[in-house]
């Protein structure tokens, strides 16, 4: 079985301690040569300028094919699509094109006055203006705002419709979650082959818990056994990454070709897991930048 496309996440970066985080994570998994690396705005859109920085550093110092991402949370139209050019002014030709969550203190997303209503609005204007690459977010379990399972699906298709070339999941615990989201996906007219499953490598399971039950993720109660045995015995380490290998290599087996990790700005789990799928690191590469 040949390697799997694989691609990254990283956070941008608020202090001078997490920017040398980020830089020793670029380093450890640049070698990988991923297909694609994605950075994230924080919540309610808070880390726009400090994405911009990252997204251009990165792609200028690492080689990397940077994807960015972009809401529409607390910013007008013409703002929004003033950053995408900027972006491509400074050779960003990928966008992770996103409604985003509400602003810290509201319990709902509102769209700004003069902004883009969701994200099928700001991914037709994303490929008016621009030669871009479009990557969206998927659901394989609902999300917290979908009225239905069936509305997910649904507004997936609206998204591709629209221009994206391609979705990337939320995280899942069990292989079978996704596959059962592919063939809903595959029974209303969607290409699977655009669907990238998300991969969150278990550094702190109490802290990807909190964060799963936050964002409506399910939590296997076998798993829950399993990190509390193994956080007991001091093996929490071997748990997590047996765990996360077993998980890709299921869903590669299953026909799945790319995976998406969510590394947190912790890459060790993440590159050994990569190693272990059979990515091999390029030698030359691990002395950049």
């Amino acid at each position: 079985m040949p390697a799997p496309k694989i691609s990254f996440e990283f956070f941008p970066p608020k202090s001078l301690e997490a920017s040398f985080r980020l830089w020793d994570t670029l380093r450890m998994l640049a070698p990988l040569q991923p297909d694609f690396v994605s950075v994230t705005y924080g919540a309610g859109g808070t880390t726009r300028k400090l994405t911009h920085e990252a997204v251009t550093t990165i792609g200028r110092e690492f080689g990397l094919n940077v994807a960015a991402h972009l809401t529409c949370v607390d910013a007008t139209s013409a703002e929004t699509l003033d950053i995408a050019r900027a972006y491509a002014k400074a050779g960003v030709r990928e966008i992770v094109a996103l409604r985003g969550d509400a602003p810290k203190g509201h319990p709902v997303f509102r769209p700004h006055p003069d902004g883009f209503a969701d994200s099928v609005a700001l991914i037709e204007a994303l490929r008016a203006c621009g030669d871009f690459t479009i990557r969206v977010g998927a659901y394989p379990e609902r999300h917290p705002e979908a009225r239905s399972d069936d509305a997910d699906i649904e507004w997936l298709k609206r998204k591709l419709d629209a221009g994206a070339d391609s979705a990337i999941t939320q995280f899942f615990f069990e292989a079978e979650t996704f596959l059962r989201f592919r063939d809903r996906a595959e029974n209303a007219g969607i290409d699977a082959s655009r669907i990238i499953p998300g991969i969150v490598p278990i550094e702190n399971w109490q802290g990807i818990r909190k964060f799963a039950l936050a964002t409506g993720a399910s939590v296997p109660a076998w798993l829950d056994d399993a990190f509390d045995k193994a956080v007991r015995d001091g093996r929490e380490e071997l748990l997590a990454t047996a765990q996360c290998t077993e998980l890709c290599d299921t869903l590669l087996i299953e026909g799945v070709p790319a995976l998406h990790f969510y590394t947190l700005n912790r890459p060790t789990l993440t590159r050994d897991v990569c190693v272990a799928l059979g990515v091999t690191p390029r030698q030359d590469l691990q002395a950049v930048a």
